[in-house]
C-alpha cells in the first residue's frame, strides 16, 4: 500500500481526574500562552504611557478567548454547517466536540479588539497590530492538532508523502495540516514579526495578516480536501477558498491605505 500509515495518535493527551484533555485543547491553551508572552515582549521596552500596555493586554485575554471561541463556533454553523444546526440547534454548544472555523474566529476577534480598544480609549489599530502578530502561534499548534485528530486532511495523492488517514478512506492523502502549519503558522509569524519590528505606521501588521494569511489559505486549499457539504463551488474553489479570497483584497486594500495615511501624517 501506498503513502505513510498515519501515526497511533489518540485525540485525548492525557486523562486528569477522569477528565480527557484533548490535544485541541491544549493547542488552544498554548497558543493563548504563549501568544500573550509574545505581546508583552512586543511591548516591554515601551514607555507606561503608551497604550495599550501590559495591564491593557492582560485584561484583554480572556476577552480574546472568549471572541475566539464563540466567533469560531459560530462561524463553523454558519459557513459550514447551517442545515445541520438548525436541525440540531442544541449541538451549537458542544465546541467539545469539534467544528471551529478560523474565518468566524478572526471576525470575533475583530469585533472584541474594537469594543475593548474603544472602552478603554486607545487606538484599536494598535492593538490590532499586535494581537495578529500574535495570531499565526495560535494558527501553528492548532494546526499540529488537526493532524494529531487525523481531521481536515488533503486530497489524494501520489506523492511519496502522502498520509493514510484512518478517517480518510487509507487512501494516501496530502497531509495538508502541515502545509497549513507551516504557511500560517511558521512563515506568517516570521514575517509579522519582521514586519512589526521594521514599521511604526498603526495598521500596516494587522492588514498583512489579512492579505497573507487569506493567500496562504487559498493557495493550501488546493491540497486541503473541500467540505463535504460544498464541494467544489463553481466546480473549481473550496468554501475555504471563497472566505479566504475577500481577505486578500481586503488586507491589501487596507496596507495600500494605511501606507498612504502613514505618509501623509494621518494616523
Amino acid at each position: 500500500m501506498n503513502g505513510i500509515a498515519f501515526p497511533d495518535i489518540s485525540p485525548v493527551a492525557f486523562s486528569l481526574m477522569g477528565l480527557d484533555i484533548r490535544w485541541y485543547s491544549l493547542a488552544y491553551l498554548t497558543g493563548f500562552i504563549i501568544g500573550w508572552f509574545y505581546i508583552l515582549k512586543l511591548i516591554k521596552d515601551q514607555n507606561d504611557a503608551f497604550r495599550p500596555h501590559k495591564n491593557d493586554v492582560d485584561d484583554f485575554l480572556p476577552i480574546a478567548v472568549l471572541g475566539v471561541i464563540l466567533g469560531g463556533r459560530l462561524g463553523y454553523v454558519l459557513f459550514y454547517q447551517p442545515g445541520y444546526f438548525l436541525a440540531h440547534p442544541l449541538e451549537i454548544l458542544q465546541v467539545w466536540n469539534g467544528g471551529m472555523s478560523f474565518h468566524g474566529g478572526a471576525l470575533g476577534v475583530i469585533v472584541a479588539t474594537f469594543i475593548f480598544a474603544k472602552m478603554h480609549g486607545f487606538a484599536f489599530l494598535r492593538l490590532a497590530d499586535l494581537v495578529t502578530a500574535a495570531v499565526p502561534i495560535g494558527l501553528f499548534f492548532g494546526r499540529l492538532a488537526n493532524f494529531a485528530n487525523g481531521e481536515l486532511y488533503g486530497r489524494i495523492t501520489d506523492w511519496a508523502y502522502g498520509v493514510r488517514f484512518p478517517m480518510g478512506g487509507y487512501e494516501p492523502r496530502h497531509p495538508s495540516q502541515l502545509y497549513e502549519a507551516f504557511l500560517e503558522g511558521l512563515v506568517l509569524f516570521i514575517i509579522l514579526n519582521i514586519i512589526y519590528r521594521k514599521t511604526k505606521t498603526p495598521g500596516i501588521t494587522a492588514s498583512c495578516f489579512v492579505m497573507l494569511y487569506g493567500a496562504f489559505r487559498f493557495i493550501v486549499e488546493y491540497f486541503r480536501e473541500p467540505d463535504e457539504n460544498y464541494g467544489l463551488i463553481l466546480g473549481h474553489f473550496s468554501m475555504g477558498q471563497m472566505l479566504s479570497l475577500p481577505m486578500v483584497i481586503i488586507g491589501l486594500g487596507l496596507m495600500l491605505w494605511f501606507i498612504y495615511r502613514g505618509k501623509k501624517g494621518a494616523l
